[in-house]
């Protein structure tokens, strides 16, 4: 079942890149080549190189964002990179130069945040600013916010819960007389640098995301057999096939490829150990060793 549910995601991906993007196929080399036209030569060389100062399980998170940077540059035209933000905040241009974290967004990397920051705006210049904030952690769809002054009846206020993410909250009369609010899931969308990001990643997966003028090349390091040896061993005993491992682990792209085979199923609680040690080797972490007895122990 979640393989099938992981299918439909991949599918649904691939039609919106196709509709946002015009990539039939994802791939970092196609994201670039849209957005060097766009971004211009300075951002997109900028960006790459915040990209390549990832982790490399991190790289497709990062192209992600690129690919919800053109989206937006497209939507909010290049000035979008020249305006600070309400007034007070550095501009766009700035964020890229200099990486340095800005609130609300501080736990986000420079160009995460950046995607998070166009695809606000992109869903302000759409539908309009937000009247509130709520949490869709909680369906609790009664009354979530205070509702500003001079509202009526049936009128539909944008709220906001997520990057770009906007649903419609209704006035209504409660039976006391008092005015509330009740949140339309129905109504939930996200603007076109959100859905951009969402898809790319989804849709071109974990990788390997190789970028230009790269050398050496990360993912051609070898493979410590010892953890390749702990790895497949413990997917193979829990329900992964030999042909969604792949024949051989002689390399790190070889073990990326592999985890994006079985993505469906390390996206599962008991896999969870597993993607930890499997990325860790991909990292080159030092935390490799407590990974690996973790899944030996277990």
């Amino acid at each position: 079942m979640r393989q099938a549910h992981a299918e439909d995601a991949r599918t649904e991906a691939r039609r919106v890149v196709r509709n946002l993007l015009g990539e039939e196929r994802p791939t970092a080399e196609t994201l670039i080549a849209g957005v060097r036209p766009v971004l211009g030569d300075d951002r997109t060389a900028r960006a790459l190189e915040l990209a390549l100062g990832a982790q490399l399980t991190r790289r497709s998170a990062e192209l992600a964002a690129i690919a919800a940077l053109l989206v937006g540059t497209r939507e909010l035209g290049e000035v979008w990179w020249a305006k600070p933000r309400g007034g007070k905040l550095p501009p766009p241009d700035e964020v890229v130069r200099t990486a340095v974290a800005i609130e609300p967004w501080t736990d986000l990397t420079a160009l995460e945040m950046l995607a998070a920051w166009v695809a606000d705006d992109a869903a302000d210049q759409m539908w309009g600013a937000p009247v509130a904030q709520v949490d869709l952690n909680s369906w609790h769809a009664e009354d979530r916010f205070d509702l500003p002054p001079g509202v009526k009846p049936g009128q539909r206020l944008v709220v906001h819960f997520d990057a770009g993410g906007r649903l419609d909250a209704v006035v209504a009369r409660r039976p006391d007389g008092e005015l509330g609010s009740n949140l339309d899931f129905q109504s939930l969308r996200y603007s076109r640098p959100a859905e951009a990001q969402w898809s790319w990643g989804v849709a071109a997966g974990l990788g390997p995301h190789r970028l230009p003028g790269e050398s050496p090349d990360p993912y051609a390091r070898p493979a410590p057999a010892a953890a390749v040896g702990v790895l497949r061993t413990w997917a193979l005993r829990h329900g992964a096939s030999a042909e969604q491992l792949g024949e051989r682990w002689e390399t790190v792209g070889d073990v990326v490829a592999a985890i994006e085979r079985v993505d469906w199923m390390w996206r599962s609680g008991e896999w969870f150990g597993w993607w930890r040690g499997a990325s860790a080797l991909v990292d080159d972490s030092a935390y490799l060793p407590y990974r690996l007895e973790e899944l030996a122990a277990g």
